[in-house]
């Protein structure tokens, strides 16, 4: 899996500029291989899958129906947290947060080839971040959400601009973006913007995520 670069307070060619995140407590009861099919459909090609009441078990049979799914579909799949699961279902990559496995244990766990993905919500973070091996860089809340318990503190645009000028890896802004300010997101320096509620709490997901990728490219 190739890995990115960019340059300062420019967009990355390669980073998909939709981050879609699969999380079965906001998806309305439907199943996560229905939803990862509607936003596959929809174009969508970097997803995520984050189910935080899911036993180990229940976790791994889901993400590996969904890993699946994003593969035959041509797609990139990260598993949320569990460097361990990813390894199992053989996904693309992991996501880790501030409270999770390290970047470098996170990828010595996968091996080479795999990509990394990190939480931030401070420039210190960021910082960081950026001179870790992680493959790209997850920043915020943008806006005040409701799909974590205990949300970091907003840092809006102008905190993204600032993470924008502390580093050169790809740089995903989450938290709070709906379509009506999505490409105020981009615009502000995000390579890719993720999105969880807007997108798959939408009555038709597919059409939603083509919404989405109209606002972002």
């Amino acid at each position: 899996m190739a890995r990115w670069l960019n340059d300062p307070m420019t967009r990355s060619p390669d980073f998909p500029c939709l981050y879609a995140l699969i999380d079965p407590a906001q998806a309305g009861g439907r199943s996560s291989v229905e939803v990862a099919e509607a936003l596959l459909a929809a174009g969508v090609r970097l997803i995520q899958y984050r189910d935080k009441q899911a036993s180990s078990r229940e976790l791994y049979a889901s993400a590996r129906q969904v890993a699946e799914c994003v593969r035959q579909a041509g797609g990139i799949f990260i598993v949320n947290d569990r460097a361990d699961i990813a390894r199992a279902v053989d996904a693309d990559g992991v996501h880790v947060g501030q409270d999770d496995l390290p970047v470098e244990s996170a990828r010595a766990l996968l091996g080479p080839g795999k990509l990394v993905g990190y939480s931030t919500h401070v420039l210190e973070q960021v910082r960081e971040a950026d001179a870790s091996s992680a493959d790209y860089i997850a920043f915020g809340p943008i806006f005040p959400t409701a799909s974590k318990a205990n949300p970091d503190r907003v840092v809006g645009l102008s905190g993204l601009r600032e993470a924008r000028k502390a580093t050169r890896k790809p740089l995903v802004a989450i938290g709070g973006i709906s379509l009506e300010t999505a490409r105020a997101v981009i615009e502000a320096g995000a390579d890719s913007i993720a999105v969880i509620s807007a997108l798959v709490g939408a009555s038709d997901i597919r059409a939603r995520a083509e919404e989405f990728l109209k606002q972002v490219t």
